[in-house]
């Protein structure tokens, strides 16, 4: 099963500048598990600890917002989950 995922533009520097990914997984958790093993360097830009995303981070399956639990939300395959960041500032 193949799911796209779009990488925001700040965790780009990541995935050597590719805004879209193809993973594997039945859940939003496992596919980013699939995404943080092909990229280590998106582990601590998307999560506090293990299981828990940064309070910054918002995922979209199909452009509907898969919050609460995110992590145990549902996809299938052709499925595209966006990450995107909330910025602050003033």
């Amino acid at each position: 099963m193949s799911v796209t995922v779009n990488i925001h533009k700040t965790h780009r520097q990541h995935t050597n500048g590719l805004s879209k990914i193809e993973v594997e997984g039945n859940t939003v958790g496992q596919c980013l598990d699939h995404l943080v093993a092909q990229y280590p360097g998106l582990k601590e830009a998307l999560f506090e600890k293990k299981e828990k995303l940064q309070n910054n981070i918002e995922i979209y399956v199909n452009l509907e917002s898969a919050y609460p639990d995110e992590l145990a939300k549902v996809v299938k395959d052709g499925d595209e989950i966006h990450i995107t960041v909330m910025l602050a500032g003033g």
